[in-house]
């Protein structure tokens, strides 16, 4: 394919013919399978190209909220995701005695919103996600190596010498995205990339996860609780606090967060990296085995007791970057999830934006018309970002207030402080506020939206889905 370069174009019905425009989608996240699975409800084609040779069920907890709850009923989606989650109403602070220090309640949620907030195992929604794309549109094994787009279209090189050919290319392949590295390099040398997007991503913390095997009531009792017991321990003499969450699987999943300071930030710096890799956990694993957790009853365990019931190769070491990036398209690429807005995991938003980010692309690419010029795909991209920006804005300064108040830095302290003592009509103020963006996908059935507190004004619900094109072609 010759990439032609990107000059102004118009529609021409003598020489064009109906085209729905091919999505290529690199990165198999849940983002990028969230929006395989929105187009698959179209006929637009598309892609997902993973650099992965297969899924790994990596990772620990994922908390979901009424606010993804919309566009998992429009796919038919919710019913089957709430059967393998846990609902969740309270987390629980505590300290490294175990003892309480303050709850923070959900319950009211559904009142609010129309839907509750519900844990679920990390793996298990990547195994239902992939059940709802279909296995021959994602290609593994597939690394990119480089992008080339013009006004005829874009295509992709892979480490094994395969190209693949589309008209828009999806960014979805995480924080340090090679969708995004090569964007940003055309951008830069037509001076056009903002000085704090060519910045490195910054990273203050380190985070062990992991998933234990299936305990049973004996051993850790709150596995017997209906709804999801959600500690969080914060660490009084040591630079760490750490998490546990009980499934549906009667599993335990678990985090452990490391702040760094100037030092450890340097001896951490070689694991830098952007997967959910095992590589350089063992280490962690020596270091915080001796924390106390909560198992509920007389139960007093340690993360050394979690870490043992789960698979070492289903451990994995992570550095935690935050940053919310200014440039997130160019010509026929665009950015969605992680490779655009890398939020801190302290607020539980990073999966839902990267969903919401799908939903609202996804709307904008749906309806553009047949054959769409460079013109016509640049104001999709830029109403997807005015759409979307704003909202990740928030949910980044939000995510960094969670993780200051889970840290054990003085500022820590006085946000707990703060938030222990805040009156009830704030914190439910503070509750409506975290779930007002509720999104749809424009082109199905809507979903009922029960809330007492109507969602958000979402743009691109007014987005149509174009009539095909009768094309005469001269003679």
């Amino acid at each position: 394919m010759t990439i032609d370069p990107v000059t102004k174009s118009q529609h021409d019905p003598k020489v064009m013919v109906s085209k729905r425009p091919k999505v290529l989608i690199v990165g198999a996240g849940l983002g990028g399978l969230t929006l395989g699975a929105i187009l698959q409800k179209t006929d637009i084609p598309y892609e997902i190209f993973e650099r992965a040779p297969e899924m790994k069920p990596l990772g620990s907890a994922i908390t979901f909220t009424p606010v993804i709850a919309p566009f998992w009923k429009q796919l038919g989606m919710y019913e089957e995701i709430l059967a393998h989650s846990k609902e969740m109403t309270t987390m629980e602070l505590r300290n490294e005695n175990r003892g309480l220090e303050y709850e923070l309640d959900f319950s009211e949620g559904i009142e609010l919103c129309g839907a509750g907030t519900y844990v679920i195992p990390r793996p298990v929604l990547y195994d239902l996600l992939m059940r709802y794309v279909p296995r021959e549109h994602i290609h593994f094994g597939r690394k990119i190596l480089s992008t080339k787009q013009g006004n005829n279209g874009v295509m992709i090189q892979c480490s094994d010498g395969s190209e693949f050919e589309g008209d828009i290319l999806v960014g979805a392949d995480g924080a340090y995205s090679a969708v995004r590295k090569s964007m940003y390099e055309e951008l830069s040398k037509i001076s056009l990339l903002p000085p704090s997007d060519a910045l490195p991503l910054t990273f203050s913390t380190v985070c062990l996860v992991g998933q234990t095997q299936a305990f049973n009531p004996s051993e850790f009792p709150d596995i017997a609780s209906e709804k999801c017991k959600f500690m969080n321990i914060l660490g009084e003499s040591k630079p760490y606090s750490y998490s546990t969450f009980t499934t549906a699987q009667k599993t335990v999943c678990w985090a452990v967060i490391m702040y760094l300071d100037a030092e450890s930030s340097k001896d951490n710096d070689a694991f830098r990296n952007s997967e959910w890799g095992p590589g350089a956990a063992a280490a962690m694993c020596e270091q915080v085995k001796d924390f106390p957790i909560v198992a509920g009853g007389d139960k007093k365990l340690t993360m050394g007791d979690l870490i043992e019931r789960t698979p070492k190769e289903l451990i994995s070491k992570v550095m935690l970057e935050e940053k919310v990036f200014k440039t997130w398209h160019h010509c026929r690429t665009v950015l969605l999830g992680d490779a655009c807005h890398k939020l801190s995991p302290a607020g539980g938003a990073g999966a839902a934006n990267a969903m919401h980010d799908a939903v609202t692309l996804a709307n904008q690419i749906n309806a553009l018309t047949f054959h769409p010029t460079i013109n016509e795909i640049t104001a999709a991209f830029k109403a997807y970002c005015n759409e979307r920006q704003p909202w990740v804005q928030e949910a980044f300064d939000s995510s960094r207030i969670f993780k200051i108040m889970t840290s054990t830095s003085l500022m820590g302290k006085v946000v707990r402080f703060c938030t222990k003592h805040l009156p009830a009509w704030i914190q439910k103020q503070a509750l409506i506020k975290m779930a007002l963006n509720r999104p749809q996908i424009a082109f199905l059935p809507r979903s009922a939206d029960k809330g007492s507190v109507k969602p958000a004004v979402q743009p691109s619900l007014q987005c149509v889905t174009p009539k095909e094109e009768t094309v005469v072609l001269e003679q």
